[in-house]
């Protein structure tokens, strides 16, 4: 009888720990952190509606300059850095970067390679992502600037439309005169903070009143903005894994919206980059 009590117990007691094990919760998954850097046009290429002059980068001051920035970015301990550039490959490597050198810092200005390829090296990293998204001969246009033109001047909203392009304009002087006595670390402060025009969506929003009840531009305007940028972040998430550390080198006109899924998106979150950018201001 004892004996068959001591099966019986010990039976259960193994039952019991079989359950406890099958109940017990899977591993807690880490976040991808996403840190995005928006930068301003380091090359002038000259393609918004309202443009930056941007003074060289190439100077032995700015290239100082550029070296800190990237010490202080590669502290964030990337795994990917990913940039405003177009891939066609699987895993969206951009084949430029393999040929990376200093010959390619001391010639090209772009900010993908003065920011991207240099803090990836730094990182030690193999490959650099191009996630950006334009449209295909069958897509809609991304920005249907010319018909938000065209609709303002058909409503009489063309006044509405200027005051906010000055708005920027006027902001864009301002950060140009400011190069004069700062550092890129400290100019990339001031394009990343969430109070500048960069950080809200003021001159789209506002565009929103531009339209009526059956053409509305300003509407159209903003859901394409989304569109591409929704697209650019799902590119994004194509080449991640839980416990990735994402640094996006990006122009700052898409800082709102790629912060704003990198904060919203189940799975990931966003790492504010302007600790890191204040450790990089000085000149």
């Amino acid at each position: 009888m004892r004996r068959l009590t001591k099966t019986v117990v010990l039976v259960y007691g193994l039952s019991a720990v079989m359950a406890q094990a099958a109940q017990k919760p899977e591993p807690i998954q880490q976040p991808v952190q996403v840190m995005v850097l928006g930068s301003y046009h380091f090359g002038n290429p000259g393609r918004d509606i309202n443009n930056m002059k941007a003074d060289s980068v190439l100077t032995p001051q700015r290239q100082r300059e550029l070296e800190r920035v990237a010490d202080a970015l590669v502290k964030f301990r990337p795994t990917h850095v990913m940039v405003e550039m177009q891939s066609q490959e699987p895993d969206l490597a951009i084949a430029e970067y393999r040929r990376f050198d200093g010959k390619m810092l001391a010639s090209d200005a772009n900010e993908i390679v003065q920011i991207g390829y240099r803090t990836a090296r730094r990182a030690g990293l193999s490959a650099v992502q191009g996630i950006d998204e334009q449209p295909e001969a069958d897509e809609p246009d991304y920005f249907p600037y010319d018909k938000l033109e065209a609709t303002a001047a058909r409503l009489g909203k063309t006044p509405l439309l200027q005051s906010l392009n000055a708005d920027t304009a006027a902001w864009i002087k301002s950060f140009e005169a400011a190069q004069k006595g700062s550092s890129v670390g400290q100019l990339l402060l001031q394009m990343n903070d969430p109070r500048g025009p960069q950080g809200k969506m003021d001159f789209y929003y506002s565009a929103l009143a531009i339209g009526d009840r059956d053409d509305q531009a300003g509407a159209d305007l903003n859901a394409m903005w989304y569109l591409r940028n929704a697209k650019i972040f799902g590119k994004l998430m194509l080449t991640t894994k839980p416990g990735d550390r994402v640094l996006v080198v990006y122009g700052s006109g898409h800082l709102f919206w790629l912060k704003h899924f990198a904060r919203h998106t189940p799975g990931y979150v966003d790492v504010d980059v302007m600790p890191y950018l204040k450790k990089a201001g000085g000149r």
